[in-house]
C-alpha cells in the first residue's frame, strides 16, 4: 500500500516541474459557514489542475526502453493535459484517448502540450478500454489516471503542501473521481498528523466511491451524469479504494446545483474560475454535506480550473437563477398603447432591472385584445423576486415564473 515515504520521495522527484500552489483563507466563506475556511488553489498548477503531479512522478520512473516506446493513457481532460506536458518535457511520445464528448477546450489544450489525442467512447471507461488496445498494439506504457502508486504519490504532494502552509488544519476536503488524489492526500496528511480529518466528495450523479464505501467493496455504476466531468468515473480504482477505506474518514456527495452554486460564488467572491470537479470540495462545505464545528479549520482543495467556456456560461446563469439574481417571468397585459409602459413602471418601482422583453400578440393561450409578455429580469435575491411577483399580481397581472 502507498506509504508516506512514497509521497515524500515523489515531492523531491517533481518539485522542479510543478508549482507549490497558493493556500488562502477566505473571509467570505468563513463568515458564510462559521468555520475557518481555507482554499487550496490547485487550479493555478501548470495545466490548470493537480494531475501534472502524478503524471510527472510516473514518467520520471520510466525505464529507458519504456521511454523509447512512449506512453498512452485515457482521460476526461486533466490527466490528459498532465501526461501530455510531462511527457513532452521528458522527451517521451504520448497518445491520449479522450471520450468523444470531452470539452473541446481540454482537447485543444492536450494537443497544445504535445500529446496526440484520440477521441473514443462515451465516457472515461470506454476511452480507457481503447487506450489499452493501443497499449497492446504499440507496446506503449499505460499511465493510469489514478490506479497507480506512483501517480497517487505524486498527487499526494498536494497534501504535504496543505499541512506545510496550514499546520493548524482540522479537516481537508478532497474531490473524488477515481480516487488517486484523495488516496495520495490522505496518505500525506495522515502521515504527518493522524488526527486531521479527511473528507471525500463526489458528485451525486457519479457516486461510485460513496456506494463502494457503504458496501465495503467496489461498486461499478452503469452510467454517470454530472457537470463535474473531471470526476465522472463509473468505478473507483482498486488501489485507491483500499487506501480510502483505511485513511479517509468519510465520503459524501453534492448535487450539480450545489456544484454550480459553488462555481458561481468562487467567481463572484474569490475571483477564481474552477471546473465542476474543482468546486465539489467547497460545495460540500457550503451545503453542509458533512458536520463541522464552529471555528473548525477546513481546507477545501480546488483541484482544477479547466472548465469549458460554454459550460461556465451555463453554470453562471444557473447560479444566478438559484440565488435569485436572475428570473424569467411571463404575464399577460391588455394590447393597447401604454400597457407595456405601465408594466415596466411597476418593475422599475420594485428596483428590478430589465435584461430583455418578448412581446407576443399571437400566443395561443391568451384572448383577443391581449398580449403575452416574457420578462428577463435582474433581481437581488429570492426575497426581491417574491416582492416583485407580489407587486405585479396585486396590480392585476397574472405571473408565471419560467426560471
Amino acid at each position: 500500500m502507498l506509504s508516506f515515504d512514497d509521497v515524500f520521495v515523489a515531492r523531491d522527484r517533481i518539485e522542479e516541474s510543478i508549482r507549490h500552489t497558493p493556500l488562502e483563507r477566505s473571509n467570505t466563506f468563513s463568515q458564510r459557514t462559521g468555520a475557518d475556511i481555507h482554499l487550496k488553489l490547485e487550479l493555478f498548477q501548470r495545466t490548470g489542475a493537480f494531475k501534472l503531479r502524478g503524471a510527472t512522478n510516473r514518467i520520471g520512473m520510466l525505464s529507458e526502453s519504456e521511454r523509447e516506446a512512449g506512453v498512452v493513457t485515457a482521460s476526461a481532460g486533466n490527466h490528459a493535459q498532465g501526461v501530455a506536458l510531462a511527457a513532452s518535457r521528458a522527451g517521451v511520445d504520448s497518445t491520449i484517448v479522450m471520450p468523444e464528448h470531452a470539452p473541446i477546450s481540454k482537447v485543444n489544450a492536450t494537443e497544445g502540450y504535445g500529446g496526440t489525442v484520440v477521441l473514443h467512447g462515451s465516457d472515461y471507461n470506454e476511452a480507457q478500454s481503447h487506450a489499452h488496445e493501443i497499449e497492446r498494439e504499440e507496446g506503449r506504457t499505460y499511465l493510469h489516471a489514478f490506479d497507480d502508486p506512483a501517480v497517487m504519490a505524486g498527487q499526494g504532494t498536494v497534501g504535504l503542501e496543505i499541512v506545510d502552509d496550514c499546520p493548524e488544519v482540522d479537516t481537508v476536503v478532497v474531490p473524488i473521481g477515481g480516487g488517486g488524489l484523495i488516496a495520495g492526500v490522505a496518505t500525506a496528511v495522515k502521515g504527518i498528523d493522524p488526527e486531521v480529518r479527511v473528507v471525500g466528495v463526489q458528485a451525486s450523479g457519479a457516486a461510485s466511491a460513496v456506494e463502494s464505501f457503504e458496501a465495503d467493496e467496489i461498486v461499478e455504476l452503469d452510467t454517470v451524469d454530472t457537470i463535474a466531468d473531471g470526476i465522472a468515473t463509473r468505478r473507483i480504482g482498486t488501489q485507491p479504494f483500499e487506501i480510502i477505506r483505511e485513511r479517509v474518514d468519510s465520503v459524501v456527495t453534492v448535487s450539480d446545483p450545489e456544484i454550480a452554486m459553488a462555481i458561481s460564488l468562487l467567481v463572484e467572491r474569490s475571483k477564481v474560475v474552477v471546473e465542476g470537479a474543482g468546486a465539489t470540495a467547497l460545495a460540500a462545505v457550503l451545503a453542509d454535506a458533512f458536520e463541522y464545528e464552529s471555528g473548525e479549520t477546513i481546507v477545501s482543495l480546488l483541484s482544477g480550473g479547466n472548465i469549458d467556456p460554454n459550460v461556465l456560461t451555463t453554470v453562471l446563469m444557473r447560479g444566478l437563477v438559484q440565488s435569485g439574481r436572475y428570473v424569467k417571468l411571463k404575464t399577460v397585459l391588455k394590447d393597447r398603447p401604454g400597457a407595456l409602459m405601465e408594466l415596466t413602471r411597476i418593475i422599475a418601482d420594485n428596483r428590478a432591472n430589465v435584461y430583455g422583453i418578448q412581446h407576443d400578440r399571437t400566443a395561443r393561450d391568451i384572448g383577443m385584445g391581449s398580449a403575452e409578455v416574457v420578462l428577463d429580469l435582474e433581481t437581488r435575491g429570492p426575497d426581491h423576486v417574491d416582492q416583485l411577483v407580489d407587486s405585479l399580481e396585486n396590480n392585476g397581472y397574472p405571473v408565471e415564473t419560467l426560471v
